[in-house]
């Protein structure tokens, strides 16, 4: 029997994106000092932004419709930092292998929080 899951920290997709997050900030380290306030900024926060969006939603299972926006955000913000790991690749702050690798991480993740979105019922706490 599956351990029942009482934090958002035990979530998978949850400890997925912490660990790409770490990843994206040690990978940011290497970008040019000009990029500091806005593309190694932006990418970090976006990364940042999917786990705490994620938590977020863990304590809105009451509501789904917040449950769901807050999932929405967090698939949003995943999909700003591929957008963002393109860039960097473009302009070759990054390199190609990582992005791809950390890009995957993201499909992953964003392909749980779909599935997440599309059966909420799963997952948000029932009225008794």
């Amino acid at each position: 029997m599956a351990e029942k899951i009482t934090t958002h920290r035990q979530l998978k997709v949850y400890q997925k994106a912490f660990d790409a997050a770490i990843k994206i900030y040690e990978a940011t380290q290497i970008f040019p000092r000009e990029e500091m306030y806005s593309l190694s900024d932006q990418i970090r926060r976006s990364s940042r932004s999917v786990c705490m969006n994620l938590a977020e939603a863990w304590r809105k299972r009451r509501y789904q419709a917040a449950f769901i926006a807050k999932l929405s955000d967090s698939e949003g913000e995943a999909a700003e930092t591929q957008v963002s790991l393109e860039f960097a690749v473009h302009h070759g702050y990054i390199d190609v292998e990582v992005a791809r690798e950390l890009y995957r991480e993201y499909e992953d993740i964003i392909g749980t929080i779909v599935g997440m979105i599309n059966h909420p019922e799963t997952w948000i706490i029932q009225k008794r």
